[in-house]
């Protein structure tokens, strides 16, 4: 214990604050560990326990004193961007989800059903929670949370505390990911949107055919029924989806800070049965 508290001295002081500081930038980003719907108090514990497990792995790395308060907070910032772009690039994946919520809502009618939604802090539709829920489950299960913590022991190999080093490739992999979860928020919804927009041709067609019928009461309860029916029978296909989505961005968003194992990262974003 005595030979524990000699090693305590400034430096590694200041390497412990630096490793606190990139664990909290993710835990204030990434899905399940951080976000807005997560308790302050909540993600503070995480991040200083998480802190106290990675620094002994850290001991060996040796941090040149700041000199300066600004020093200090260039240091900082580094380790904070590192820890908020690892976050952010999974969460990215999450709004495309959301995304698919929304698409399914707006060709169902339901846009008006809206709920209060905590990681944005504003309304959503219904169905865009929904997804958004479905993805974080998707993503307990596939263990997608223990994917983000070796992740960020993989950006401590590839960039040391302190090391001020950020890859040129981050920007890349955030377009990467940008356009992927675009591809996925539309992908999710295709088979409900297209079986509510064959139901809505034919229901113009029987309009068109009987027109003594009140085609236009009788289709917003249809539509709405058609909804839940067609996204019950499709939703396996996007949990399919994620479960192929979560790892490979989590792969393009190490390969962007320099952190991936070798031969993956952009490359391995879509398995080769798509």
């Amino acid at each position: 214990m005595n030979a524990f508290l000699a090693q305590l001295t400034t430096e590694k002081f200041l390497l412990f604050t630096l490793v606190l500081t990139r664990v909290t930038g993710l835990t204030m980003t990434a899905p399940i560990y951080g976000g807005r719907d997560v308790p302050a108090v909540a993600r503070a514990l995480i991040s200083f326990a998480l802190a106290l497990l990675i620094t002994p792995m850290q001991w060996h790395v040796s941090v040149a004193p700041p000199g300066s308060t600004l020093g200090y907070l260039a240091l900082a910032a580094g380790e904070l961007v590192i820890g908020v772009s690892l976050g952010l690039g999974i969460m990215i994946l999450f709004y495309g989800m959301q995304l698919a919520g929304e698409l399914v809502a707006q060709v169902g009618g339901l846009m008006l059903a809206d709920v209060y939604d905590p990681s944005s802090e504003t309304t959503v539709p219904l169905f865009s929670r929904f997804f958004f829920l479905v993805a974080a489950a998707v993503f307990v299960c596939i263990g997608g949370h223990r994917m983000v913590l070796a992740g960020l022991l993989d950006t401590f190999a590839a960039i040391e505390p302190g090391g001020m080093g950020m890859p040129a490739d981050v920007a890349d992999a955030f377009l990467l990911l940008l356009t992927e979860s675009f591809s996925l928020g539309i992908r999710a919804a295709a088979p409900t949107v297209a079986a509510l927009l064959v139901a809505t041709l034919v229901m113009g067609l029987i309009g068109r055919t009987l027109p003594q019928l009140n085609v236009m009461v009788m289709g917003f309860g249809l539509n709405a029924m058609l909804t839940f029916v067609a996204l019950g029978l499709t939703l396996g296909a996007a949990v399919w989806l994620l479960h192929d989505y979560f790892p490979a961005g989590l792969e393009t968003m190490l390969a962007g800070l320099g952190a991936a194992p070798e031969g993956k990262g952009g490359a391995a974003w879509l398995p080769e049965t798509y």
